[in-house]
C-alpha cells in the first residue's frame, strides 16, 4: 500500500492489436478514485493529449464507439477498449484520476 496522501497509477507498458481486432488498456490506482472522477486520454506524437472519455465511461463528443471505459465509481481498477482498432489508434493512452485525501482533491495520472 502507498503511504496517505501518495497515490500510484499502474498501466501496462505497451499493448498490441491486429487492425480490426480488440485490445485492452488496463489502470489500476493504489487508492480509490473519487465518485466516478477516472478519465482517458490519447496522446498522439507531437500531440497535445486528447479527451476520450471521462466519469469512467462516458464518451467525450467526437469519440468514437469502438472505445469504451469501465471500471466503478470509488474503485482502483479501470480498463479502456478499442474494439476494431484502427491503425489511426497508434499512440499513447493515460488514464486520469480525481482524489479526495486528507481532506483535499489530488489529481494524479
Amino acid at each position: 500500500d502507498s503511504p496517505l496522501g501518495q497515490v500510484t497509477v499502474t498501466q501496462p507498458g505497451a499493448v498490441s492489436s491486429a487492425v480490426g481486432g480488440s485490445v485492452s488498456i488496463s489502470c489500476r490506482t493504489s487508492q480509490n478514485i473519487y465518485s466516478n472522477h477516472l478519465s482517458w486520454y490519447q496522446q498522439k506524437d507531437g500531440e497535445t493529449p486528447k479527451l476520450l472519455i471521462y466519469y469512467i465511461s462516458t464518451m467525450q463528443s467526437g469519440t468514437p464507439s469502438r472505445f469504451t471505459g469501465s471500471g466503478t465509481s470509488y474503485g482502483q481498477d479501470f480498463t479502456l477498449t478499442i474494439s476494431g482498432t484502427q491503425a489511426e489508434d497508434a499512440a499513447v493512452y493515460y488514464c486520469l484520476g480525481e482524489f479526495y485525501i486528507n481532506s483535499k482533491h489530488s489529481f494524479t495520472q
